[in-house]
């Protein structure tokens, strides 16, 4: 039976993304940068994180020596800012640009420690069984969040669905389309609630751990599929500047990119999460 510790949190409003989170929990099994005792905190989105988190602490953590205790997050935002106020010891849920861009945002002082696992981005109909079949003026969902949404936008345009203006990075914005043939039209959400608009959109391109979470097999189900090869968006095991060097996170970096994780991640997922190690 898992002994995880689960919070579910609510989609967060723009203003959730102050220090002044009282949701992100007290200090009770925290650690500051000088105590490195109790266990190890990792927030992590459910799935596939939590669940490698799990299959470590179930399999791998007691014979490292390792005290690991996994928090569930549902959004993007809490992990972290209860990484940064020390509510939790470490986070495992993003990818680079993503977090370049809420430290950025935020003035947080979160830095990766290991990467683990890429989750390829999808496009996903319950109204089509291929892009190309999309309709004229068809409207398609897309995470609202800046470097998903540019990401969204760019798998769009590497599928000859959109073209973008050149040279755009990781604040791509519908704006920045500059062909657009089938007229599509883009309905941006929250990133968790774009499974939810499948019924109600005509496609939606759906991040990897939530189109996994909502029963969707990436591998099988998306009409297109980002590329693994020379992918930046790894998602990896992060702390609060400093704390690179708590031996548990040590432990943890080491033991999630094991050998036994990998065949984990192999078997479980069938190609709809990909070691990066």
């Amino acid at each position: 039976m898992r002994n995880t510790a689960k919070l579910t949190t609510a989609v967060l409003a723009a203003g959730a993304l102050t220090f002044a989170l009282s949701a992100c929990g007290s200090d009770k099994g925290s650690s500051s940068a000088s105590d490195y005792s109790g266990p190890l905190v990792v927030a992590a989105s459910p799935t596939p994180h939590a669940e490698i988190l799990d299959y470590v602490k179930d399999h791998l953590a007691k014979k490292a020596g390792l005290d690991l205790e996994v928090k569930e997050f549902t959004d993007y935002v809490t992990p972290n800012t209860a990484t940064e106020d020390g509510s939790v010891g470490a986070n495992y849920f993003q990818n680079q640009p993503y977090l370049d861009d809420f430290n950025k945002k935020n003035g947080t002082h979160i830095v990766p420690v290991v990467t683990v696992h890429l989750e390829p981005l999808g496009l996903y109909s319950h109204k089509v069984k291929s892009a190309d079949a999309l309709k004229s003026g068809a409207t398609i969902a897309v995470p609202n969040d800046s470097v998903n949404e540019a990401r969204a936008l760019k798998l769009l345009a590497a599928n000859k669905l959109i073209t973008l203006k050149a040279g755009v990075g990781n604040e791509a914005t519908p704006a920045d389309i500059t062909d657009n043939p089938k007229k599509l039209k883009f309905k941006e959400l929250e990133a968790a609630q774009t499974p939810r608009s499948l019924d109600d959109v005509d496609a939606a391109v759906i991040n990897g751990n939530y189109a996994i979470s909502s029963g969707l097999k990436p591998a099988k189900d998306a009409l297109v599929l980002e590329s693994a090869t020379d992918n930046p968006y790894g998602n990896f095991l992060a702390v609060k500047k400093g704390n690179e060097k708590d031996p548990r996170v040590k432990k943890l970096a080491k033991l999630l990119t094991s050998p036994e994780v990998k065949k984990f991640i192999e078997d479980k997922y069938a190609g709809s999460v990909i070691p990066s190690f």
